[in-house]
This record gives C-alpha cells, sequence and structure tokens, in this order.
C-alpha cells in the first residue's frame, strides 16, 4: 500500500472543501476504495499507487478550476472529476493574466510590459535572457514560470543557479562549508521560492532534489533535461562558464538567463559571459533576449533615481 500527502496551494481550503465538506465528500466518494485524512491544506491519502495517482490529478484539476474561475458549482465540480468539463479550462477566465498563485493564495502575475514580454516569449522559446537594472522583477518572474511548469508538470524539476563570484576571498573568512558559506548568497533565490510554494513542501523538494540551488561550478559535466534551469546574476560567469552552461541543455529543457550587464563584479580581464553572449546568440530561433529598463523597475520609487543617477541621467 502507498502513502501520499497533497498540499492545497493556492486555494483557501474552505473553498476546497465547501460548506459543510460538501464538494470534498464527491472526492471521497469517488474514491471511496483510498484512506483519506484531510486537515486543512494537506490531505494525506493511502491505498494502491494508480488510484493515489488520479486521486491528485483530480484534486489538481479542481485546484485549477477554482484559480480561474473562483467558485464552482457543484454540478461543474460532478462533471470535473468524471472528466466532462476539462474544456473549460480552455475558456477564459478572471485570472487569466496571473502566472500562478502563490503561498496564501498570492497571486503572482507580471506586472511590467518586460515581464509579460518574459512569459509570452517564453510559449515559444527554449532560451531566455532577461537583462537589465535591479529591482525589474527578472529573477522573480523567472522563478515564478519555473514553478508554474512544475506545478503543470510540463518538468520535472527546477534547477537554480548563479555564479559564485564571492565565494573567494570574501566569503573564505565565514565559519561552515562550503554549502553554508554560499547560502547566504543563494537567499534571494529560495526568498522567491518562499513566496510560492508552501514550506513544507518547499523543504520536500529541496530535500529529494526536485528543486536544486547550486553554484554554476556545480553544473560542469551535466546534462540538464526536464528541468526549468535559470541562471542568475549572469552577468559574474565567465565567457568560459557561459558557454558550459548553456551546452548543458537537454532536449526537453527549458533555460532562463537573468542578469544586470551594468553591475560586473568579475575581475578586470575577465570578460563577462552575459555581456558576449547577448552580442554573439541574437537572432537565433528559439532564443529570446529581453531588455529591462527602469521602466520596469517595481521597489521603492527612489531605485528609479538611483538606477538613472549612476546611468548619469540625474537632473540636479
Amino acid at each position: 500500500m502507498a502513502e501520499k500527502l497533497i498540499y492545497l496551494e493556492g486555494v483557501d481550503p474552505v473553498d476546497f472543501y465547501g460548506v459543510n465538506n460538501v464538494r470534498f465528500n464527491k472526492f471521497i466518494k469517488l474514491f471511496s476504495d483510498l484512506k483519506i485524512i484531510s486537515r486543512g491544506n494537506e490531505i494525506r491519502i493511502s491505498g494502491e499507487k494508480k488510484r493515489l495517482e488520479e486521486f491528485e490529478e483530480k484534486v489538481d484539476l479542481f485546484v485549477r478550476y477554482l484559480r480561474k474561475f473562483n467558485s464552482v458549482s457543484l454540478s461543474d465540480m460532478e462533471d470535473l472529476l468524471k472528466g466532462e468539463a476539462n474544456h473549460k479550462m480552455d475558456a477564459p477566465g478572471p485570472d487569466d493574466e496571473v502566472i500562478l498563485h502563490g503561498e496564501g493564495g498570492r497571486k503572482i502575475r507580471a506586472i511590467t510590459v518586460n515581464q509579460k514580454r518574459l512569459v509570452d516569449d517564453g510559449e515559444n522559446n527554449d532560451l531566455l535572457i532577461a537583462v537589465g537594472p535591479a529591482g525589474t522583477g527578472k529573477t522573480y518572474t523567472a522563478i515564478a514560470m519555473a514553478v508554474k511548469a512544475l506545478k503543470e508538470r510540463e518538468v520535472k524539476r527546477i534547477i537554480l543557479t548563479r555564479p559564485a563570484v564571492e565565494a573567494g576571498e570574501k566569503l573564505g573568512f565565514l565559519p561552515g562549508d562550503y554549502k553554508e558559506k554560499l547560502d547566504p548568497y543563494l537567499q534571494p533565490l529560495y526568498d522567491a521560492l518562499r513566496d510560492m510554494i508552501p514550506a513544507k513542501k518547499l523543504i520536500q523538494f529541496l530535500e529529494d532534489g526536485t528543486i536544486q540551488i547550486a553554484p554554476l561550478a556545480y553544473m560542469r559535466g551535466r546534462t540538464l533535461d526536464h528541468a526549468f534551469v535559470i541562471l542568475d546574476e549572469a552577468q559574474n560567469a565567465t565567457a568560459n562558464q557561459f558557454k558550459m552552461f548553456l551546452t548543458r541543455m537537454g532536449p526537453d529543457a527549458r533555460f532562463i538567463v537573468t542578469g544586470d550587464d551594468s553591475q560586473v563584479d568579475l575581475p578586470r580581464h575577465e570578460d563577462s559571459g552575459l555581456v558576449q553572449a547577448i552580442r554573439i546568440l541574437k537572432g537565433i530561433k528559439g532564443i529570446s533576449i529581453i531588455r529591462f529598463d527602469e521602466r520596469d523597475i517595481i521597489r521603492h520609487r527612489l531605485v528609479i533615481s538611483i538606477v538613472d543617477a549612476y546611468n548619469g541621467k540625474h537632473q540636479k
């Protein structure tokens, strides 16, 4: 007998279960051969493995329906459970512009023009390069796209990586092993994931390798397939590292590269792989290069002025 723990993500459990469990009881009736225990946003099921998978698929479909239309009638729910209303998922809904529903039902959207372009271009390109100043939401949007692809089973894993330019002299004095030294440097990636995935499930994903966060050097020699891979802070990858990373791409992988070509921290004798790639990869079919700018900045209003000042645009 197999066992599985399902987390309800991006939906209010009250909406999912219904008043007096009227909706959830339909699941129990349809899967009467399973042992089902629910508590809040967690559902523990046990029984035949194939039936567990079928149960999870039905839950996933119902949750996506709730997210899309915000409500569901009992008759529509019965049709969904019978597999007779899947076509309704193709109909337009009020949340079509939402990338995904994050922790606590938070709606994570592409807000600016270039964030939306990043999402749209991701539908038709397997390699996206998003370049521009800090605070434009490049990495956050990319991670949201990756989490959505994982939730919808378009990929089997997410791999997030950064060039560890801080792993030498600047971090060498810190206590702990190599991973402990690097974790603070990778913290922005963890922060974004916590906004999008329940804490328990995120821990599970990190432990079983469904989500991997590692320095760029760890990518050498690997073939990254059936994965959504994000290279962040790519301006600090050397030309050789950048080429190494791109050539890890498996036939069923999706890559997003994010970086700010105005904030290169490499030693002066090292050329930025991101800067070189923007120049030599332009025009290749299947690769989209999106240039973010000050108009995409979504942090504090002063960040726009700060970026302008460093670019020589500030007016005294």
